[in-house]
């Protein structure tokens, strides 16, 4: 595993994206004030829409627009005030962490920010009579090449802000698994939309890694719901896959295993979201012990585990206390430091 693909470098801690509260200021602060090595674009979704995860997303897409429903998110012929307010959100949290990210090197080493993935965009964005994009092979098409257009622009704008920075892309794909799987609802609620097929899935998620790839943007995929597909992800190029490690089954361990050979690199999902677990947050080494104990079942070289995790909440932290989502991400830097002080 090449140190010029993992930018962040080893015993790594970041956020995954959602954080509480409407000011972005005080995000920014938070997040490059706690994680110096690899902080991130925080998302404030409490904000409402258009900084909800699609919309946001929606913002980004190009020569591609929508409005609000109350359904959710539907295709239009041209931005209206729903894209406007998106991009204006995104603008403004671009805007602090411009302010907040600037450092005696010109930025940090390592940023990431995210964005929905094609196949959990499919699955929330409306076309235009209601049903989901993802009920339509040549609309998954276009929103995969629209958004693949629309995230180079988004990279390059966050280079221009924050110069020396190293983005890190990370798509979100909560419901992966359920596209896979033919788990999808379709609108009416009676039946749901046919799996995709893995060969489809992984090429539209190819397409978008190659594209950043070939700007010098490592993709990480992260998805919070059980059984994510690490061999898919793994053939489409992602570097990193982002999980919850409380989900996790021994049942997929090989696939795991093979990942990690291959250079994948986990995002393990240690610390709760919502707010601390039962005894509070006080013993770092504790919080990583599942994935010393995973890298024993795998028989992976304990020296290869501080540059093969990153430590990360085991998802978004908007319904958190501002004081929690702190307190958690400081906790992710301790843990981090404990895998690679100790990784036995």
């Amino acid at each position: 595993m090449s140190t010029e693909k993992t930018v962040w470098g080893a015993a790594a801690a970041t956020g995954i994206g959602s954080m509480p509260g409407e000011d972005a200021r005080e995000a920014a602060r938070t997040v490059t004030g706690t994680l110096e090595a690899f902080p991130f674009l925080a998302e404030l979704p409490a904000r409402g829409p258009g900084a909800d995860m699609t919309g946001r997303t929606v913002g980004l897409l190009a020569e591609l627009y929508a409005h609000l429903e109350p359904s959710g998110w539907r295709i239009s012929d041209r931005p209206g005030r729903d894209t406007r307010r998106a991009r204006s959100w995104m603008g403004e949290d671009l805007d602090a962490l411009e302010e907040f990210a600037q450092g005696d090197t010109g930025g940090p080493r390592a940023l990431k920010v995210s964005a929905v993935g094609p196949w959990t965009l499919a699955a929330t964005l409306e076309r235009r009579g209601g049903e989901a994009v993802l009920g339509d092979a040549g609309a998954c098409r276009d929103v995969t090449a629209s958004l693949t257009e629309g995230l180079r622009a988004h990279l390059a704008d966050v280079r221009r802000r924050v110069p020396g920075a190293r983005p890190v892309l990370q798509l979100d794909e909560p419901l992966l698994t359920a596209v896979l799987l033919g788990r999808v609802p379709t609108a009416s609620g009676y039946r749901s939309h046919g799996a995709v097929d893995r060969a489809v899935a992984e090429g539209a998620l190819r397409e978008v890694t190659a594209a950043c790839e070939a700007e010098g943007v490592p993709v990480v995929v992260h998805s919070c719901a059980p059984r994510p597909p690490f061999g898919l992800l793994r053939r489409a190029g992602v570097t990193g896959v982002s999980f919850d490690t409380g989900l996790l089954t021994e049942s997929e361990d090989d696939a795991i295993g093979e990942a990690v050979e291959a250079g994948t690199v986990l995002f393990a999902g240690v610390v709760p979201g919502a707010g601390p677990p039962e005894g509070g947050l006080s013993d770092p080494a504790g919080s990583v012990s599942g994935v010393r104990s995973l890298w024993r079942r795998l028989g992976l070289s304990p020296a290869l585990l501080a540059e093969s995790v990153v430590v990360t909440p085991a998802c978004g932290m908007a319904g958190a206390s501002p004081a929690y989502a702190r307190e958690a991400l400081a906790h992710c830097v301790r843990a981090a430091r404990s895998l690679a002080d100790d990784p036995e």
